[in-house]
């Protein structure tokens, strides 16, 4: 008998994250109003970024990148999820489970270069000022971009292709609320371990590369601010960069939980947990970092207000951070 790939013909069960009980209902409010409060401030985001000219450099081209990023990771995840929640079932297609996640492992993957990228930009900025617009002119943004999409869907498309390809035969209920990979291995009844170590690894190399340019970028950038003279411009230094390393570490912090650290070591229910940071937590917070900590956001958001006859109480001087 040939070995056939019955999840081809069947659906996956998802473990849903809410029960029927009052508390859950409440935490499933909480978390649609943090996935509207999300789409919204990345939404005014692009949009700040799109019509002030101030705006219209390098470092905020690449933040509207992070954007799209935050907007598409909780579209693919909590509105199955909430469907689910309100329809008393959690069963997805082994179509739907393919693209969900393909589109996970896409966004994720370009999110994570990006960053590292945005790290090299805050190192021009700040140890080559007079160099940046050469070094971070618009083709170079656009190699950037382009790069961190490309390395994320030639290793999704490897990763989604091997990963169906194994046989589910036996139980389709993925402890998981959406199809994520190392919950679906788990299912299938063939020998995946071979293909798990060989999945640590390039998690591992995804993760590490990154990070190395991260660290590198931003140890550079200390050197550079420990030897400013001017308290003021030391000031302005680490302001420009400490919204990014924010950003950085709640992204890395639970990519590495959930990849570098063995399956042994942490549950379902905390990965579970985990995933719910990083696909809905961590992009409502990053359009409130970049907003909050950063002069120039501030100062578009109120021309704008003032544009349309809302003037807060407060106005910002006429200073930027660059």
């Amino acid at each position: 008998m040939m070995d056939v790939n019955t999840s081809a013909i069947s659906d996956f069960i998802l473990v849903n994250l809410f029960g029927p009980s009052g508390s859950h209902k409440l935490l499933f409010s909480l978390v649609a109003a943090m996935f509207i409060a999300g789409l919204l401030g990345n939404a005014i985001l692009l949009f700040l970024i799109r019509v002030d000219s101030r705006l219209h450099t390098p470092m905020y081209f690449l933040l509207s990148q992070l954007s799209l990023f935050d907007v598409g990771f909780p579209l693919v995840t909590i509105p199955k999820m909430a469907s689910d929640f309100l329809q008393g079932e959690s069963s997805i297609s082994f179509g739907g489970c393919a693209a969900q996640m393909f589109f996970l492992m896409v966004i994720g993957v370009a999110e994570g270069v990006l960053l590292a990228l945005m790290s090299y930009d805050r190192y021009v900025a700040v140890c080559y000022p007079l160099q940046y617009p050469v070094l971070m002119r618009h083709q170079v943004c656009l190699l950037m971009v382009g790069s961190s999409w490309m390395v994320a869907v030639v290793n999704a498309c490897v990763q989604t292709s091997i990963t169906l390809h194994f046989p589910y035969c036996a139980s389709h209920i993925v402890d998981h609320f959406f199809c994520e990979m190392p919950a679906l291995l788990k299912l299938s009844c063939a020998d995946t371990s071979a293909y798990e170590l060989a999945l640590t690894a390039t998690g591992v190399l995804i993760l590490v590369l990154p990070l190395s340019l991260i660290a590198t970028s931003y140890g550079q950038v200390l050197k550079a601010v420990l030897h400013m003279r001017s308290v003021e411009a030391r000031n302005k230094a680490f302001a420009t960069c400490s919204s990014h390393i924010t950003v950085v570490g709640l992204f890395y912090g639970a990519a590495v939980f959930m990849y570098m650290v063995p399956s042994a070591y942490h549950s379902p229910h905390q990965d579970n947990m985990v995933s719910l940071f990083y696909s809905l937590i961590t992009p409502t917070l990053n359009p409130l970092i970049y907003s909050l900590r950063n002069r120039d956001v501030r100062m578009a958001l109120v021309k704008v207000l003032g544009g349309v006859g809302v003037k807060p109480q407060w106005w910002p001087r006429e200073e930027t951070l660059r």
